[in-house]
């Protein structure tokens, strides 16, 4: 600001504009400065966030009691409201009451509730009578405490309006400042304050209530002032004096009027429009898809806070700012944040100007700094957790305007709770839950060094199947990923849809990118097992197999051209950008080891490799759930060949030959995975796909020319053999214990496998603990046909060998049929796994191949709540688990139970199966951290309930 003020001016101001919320969203890149912090000191007090608490909170009202009111008021005097109510007043406006209630300098205010959104809502977007009634009886609270009013020009009270859901969601809804503005107020303000000032306020209000609330894209406004600037000769915003001001506003007006609109010039209407407009901000895309990518749901919908205006931009004395109590990058016990002079919040996060690094703050203005210091630690203390502020400073006296807990990385996250913890503010158990999944997850995976540098160079987007990062060549072939690989080179298989055929050039990629799919696809599900990153779904995706290329963004890709993936995002970067490795902090082995205390169930991993065995195990991994025998078969040509030589057998004789063949590559396979799980458990699923997949992909005249020259078989022969394995459905055909009974030479291959791999690394000094499981049986005498053929093989091989080892035979639960009688498929099995990908697939009668077609659909209707092949749906295949269980159980106390489909690495999920009272979970290698996380966070969760009831 050009005008230095009178200390008169200035605490005049400071009476009459007495103010809240700056507006100011989150720090876009932060300052890497930071200040040191004060100490910490005990906890006094919870954080409740669940939604379901306002059930509680509003007595009953939302089951039919009385409805209570819809506006509550904050202020130094009092606050009906406190950080309990989120749900009802979203975080902003409970954070604020609570801040009121523990002494902290706040604008006073009020908040409408989420209750209102979602009246609002279902009432087509229509504000009643009777809650703009109470509104306007909070507003006169406000006036009369700040001994202003709203639209007088000789004392005016100007006010922000802001969204706040329960669960933040930064940036995603509206906020509109400085209402109350009109030419009058404006020219009453420039009077008892400064001209410039005032001028400047009005600007900001048109280009933001433009923006927001008439639909004249800030742009228009923007274009105005860079204009204005050129002309005057002046690079920022502050070097315009209050003439200058007072031309934008009228070019602003003019804006207005080029899009046939009217800037309204009562501020109620201002008020009224803005609060509905934020409202409408609840359904706005970028908000519904961030509520998606979140996966939040069961929220009323935001709620509205209005808030006296404080000003950072009345010249050098006032600012405004964004901090975190803590570095939300590392954790590091210093605030870290920006500010600026004489600036409103939004200039924070504009990028027109440099905001200084917050530790800078203390030079020029130390009292306000000291204050703020000991704000932090306050609520830090309060909140028990690393706080996101938004401040402003006005004539050097400092108001607090939100706080919420803040948004942090997987290091920081575990520094930050394992600190706590050592600090005594929070206990050990409150440290476990402030880590969440995703957290691990971005331990675990490699991500972008600095993702705002690729912005300008996505091409693309599509489904976050995977998460990581991955930089590689375009490549369109499993044979050229890895090729890629074996030349020491990184490589981006790019198919417009994967199969099982495909996953040794999945496994040589760096990263997998599809044009169709979904977060359930085989390339996600297969992707996520190996850790691999992976976009599905990427409609915009063009593949061109025949002349190997892809069309993305305008451009047309070939093998070799370089690429990168965000799994975490969806989005597709052209070019090679910079990768950071996994970050493990030091703390990572303290917090784990408590989250190990507390967890009840075992974490075991799904694995089919030895290599996939030992780096679940260096991930804490207790045992082995489930080894797919199939996806060994794909290891080398040698052995596909093999199989395909079973497959196209013309006899029981050939298709042993073929067998024998086998025989040695999958005692190999199962001697790795049980040295490298030496004295855990191994569950290995026998041959469970249909035979046809085994079969290569393509036009079936082809298919059978290829197969022919590779078998030195007849086209014809081939043709034959392959048109009698075609089925209709083949997911509920030929496949599972029906093959091993129809053609039992299978069976006896791999349970001989089996039983002598686990000798031989016993006579080498080991401790194999094989689990062999039937799948797919619906029916007793199933898993007697292939439990007793298991049995028998294992006798001879223990006669062969003059020696033994224990092992179990069990089925997969995966049929409705067989968790509704579990109890008699109990009395055969040692253990159950419910492999609840089929079990679900099976249970609502959708194809997972298929859903892609209606599931978007139907989650965005709300006609269920979650995708049931990423989160168990507890009231249907839940219930049928749970009935499982139990009559399992029943008839045999020492079965053994546990999940091993995707949902075994969902948090859900396993808070699910924790209540059951299952054994174990089975997730992916790299999944195995989060289990564990969830399995104690169940714990903590269960203990918690029960001792509130």
């Amino acid at each position: 600001m050009a005008h230095a003020q009178t200390a008169l001016a200035l605490t005049l101001v400071a009476a009459l504009l007495c103010a809240a919320a700056a507006g100011t969203p989150t720090l876009g890149p932060l300052a890497r400065q930071s200040a040191p912090r004060l100490a910490q000191h005990s906890r006094t007090a919870e954080k409740i966030e669940a939604p379901e608490s306002l059930l509680r909170l509003r007595g009953g009202f939302l089951g039919g009691g009385s409805k209570a009111k819809s506006v509550y008021s904050f202020s130094k005097d009092g606050s009906d409201g406190d950080a309990t109510m989120k749900p009802l007043l979203g975080g902003k406006g409970a954070n604020l009451a609570e801040m009121c209630k523990i002494g902290l300098s706040v604008p006073p205010g009020f908040t409408i509730s989420t209750e209102v959104c979602n009246e609002y809502n279902k009432a087509g977007k229509k504000l009643t009578d009777a809650v703009w009634t109470e509104v306007l009886a909070a507003l006169k609270k406000v006036e009369s405490q700040m001994g202003s009013k709203f639209g007088d020009p000789s004392a005016p009270l100007l006010v922000s309006v802001r969204s706040g859901a329960a669960i933040s969601m930064p940036g995603m809804m509206d906020t509109v400042l400085n209402l109350g503005m009109n030419d009058e107020v404006c020219e009453g303000l420039a009077k008892k304050s400064n001209e410039r000032f005032a001028w400047d306020s009005y600007r900001r209000l048109l280009d933001m209530y433009g923006d927001v609330v008439m639909g004249v894209h800030h742009s228009h406004f923007e274009e105005a002032l860079e204009e204005l600037k050129e002309k005057k000769g002046v690079l920022t915003d502050n070097e315009l004096d209050a003439n200058d001001l007072k031309e934008l506003v009228a070019a602003y007006k003019e804006v207005y009027k080029k899009a046939g609109k009217e800037f309204p010039t009562k501020p109620e209407d201002q008020l009224r429009k803005a609060v509905e407009a934020v409202f409408d901000s609840w359904d706005s895309a970028r908000a519904v898809a961030y509520r998606s990518i979140n996966q939040v749901s069961g929220l009323l919908g935001t709620a509205v806070t209005v808030q006296t205006m404080v000003f950072g931009n009345l010249g050098s004395t006032s600012g405004t700012g964004v901090l975190f109590s803590r570095n939300p990058s590392t954790g590091e016990n210093k605030l870290y944040g920006e500010y600026l002079i004489d600036a409103q919040g939004e200039d924070v996060v504009a990028g027109i100007r440099t905001p200084d690094p917050i530790s800078t703050l203390q030079d020029v203005m130390p009292v306000a700094y000291k204050e703020l210091l000991e704000n932090v630690n306050k609520l830090e203390n309060h909140y028990h957790d690393m706080q996101d502020i938004e401040f402003t400073i006005q004539d050097q006296k400092l108001f607090m305007l939100q706080c919420r807990n803040g948004k942090r990385t997987g290091p920081a996250a575990v520094k930050i709770a394992v600190d706590m913890y050592k600090e005594g503010l929070v206990s050990k158990d409150d440290a476990i839950n402030m880590v969440e999944s995703g957290h691990l997850d971005q331990l675990l995976h490699p991500q972008f060094a600095d993702e705002s540098r690729y912005k300008d160079r996505v091409i693309g987007r599509g489904l976050p199947a995977s998460p990581g990062a991955a930089v590689g060549q375009v490549v369109f072939t499993p044979e050229e990923a890895e090729a890629f690989k074996a030349q020491g080179g990184a490589a981006i298989l790019v198919r417009a849809e994967t199969s099982p055929e495909d996953v040794s050039g999945m496994h040589a990629a760096e990263g997998i990118l599809t044009q169709r799919g979904g977060m359930t696809s085989h390339a996600a599900v297969v992707a996520r097992g190996w850790g691999k990153t992976c976009v599905s779904g990427c409609q915009e995706l063009a593949v061109n197999d025949k002349a190997k290329t892809m069309e993305l963004g305008g451009k047309t890709y070939t093998t070799g051209d370089w690429i990168s993936l965000n799994g975490n995002t969806g989005e597709v970067i052209e070019g090679r950008e910079t990768l950071a490795p996994p970050t493990i902090s030091g703390d990572l082995g303290t917090f784990m080891g408590w989250v190990d205390e507390r967890r009840k169930v075992k974490v075991f991993t799904n694995a089919d490799t030895p290599e996939d065995a030992a780096e679940a195990r260096r991930n804490g991994a207790q045992g082995i759930g489930l080894v797919r025998t199939e996806h060994m078969f794909f290891a080398s040509d040698e052995r596909l060949m093999a199989v395909r030589q079973m497959v196209m057998a013309a006899d029981t004789t050939a298709r042993k030959k073929a067998l024998e063949k086998l025989l040695p590559f999958q005692r190999a396979d199962f001697e790795g995975i049980f040295k490298a799980m030496d004295s855990c458990p191994v569950t290995i699923r026998l041959l469970d796909p249909p035979l046809h997949e085994f079969l290569p992909n393509g036009e079936m005249k082809d298919v059978c020319q290829m197969m022919a020259n590779e078998l030195e078989l007849s086209v014809d022969a081939v043709t034959d053999k392959i048109a009698k394995l075609s089925e209709v459905n083949p997911m509920l055909g030929l496949r599972g214990c029906r093959l091993g009974i129809v053609n039992p030479e299978i069976t006896e291959m791999q349970a001989r496998a089996i039983i002598e791999a686990a000798l031989n690394v016993k006579a080498a000094g080991g401790n194999p603990i094989p689990d062999i499981m039937v799948p797919l049986v619906g029916s007793v005498p199933e898993l007697e046909h292939q439990a007793g053929l298991v049995r028998r093989v294992a006798e001879e091989v223990f006669a062969e060998r003059k020696d033994r080892i224990e092992f179990r035979v069990g089925t997969m639960i995966e049929i409705p049929r067989a968790a509704l009688i579990a109890g008699e498929i109990a009395k055969v099995a040692d253990f159950f796994s419910f492999g609840t990908n089929d079990l679900t697939q099976m249970t609502f009668g959708y194809s997972r191949d298929d859903v892609g077609s209606f599931l978007p659909t139907y989650l965005a209707n709300n006609i269920i709540p979650k995708d049931p092949f990423q989160v168990l749906d507890r009231h249907g295949v839940g219930q049928l688990i749970k009935m499982a269980y139990d009559n399992g159980k029943a008839a045999n106390p020492n079965l053994k139970c546990g999940i091993c489909g995707e949902h075994g690495g969902d948090p859900s999920s396993i808070d699910f199966v924790c209540g059951v009272g299952l054994d174990y979970v089975s997730c992916s290698p790299f999944r195995v951290p989060i289990a564990r996380l969830a399995a104690a966070q169940s714990v903590i969760r269960s203990e918690k309930e029960g001792a509130a009831k």
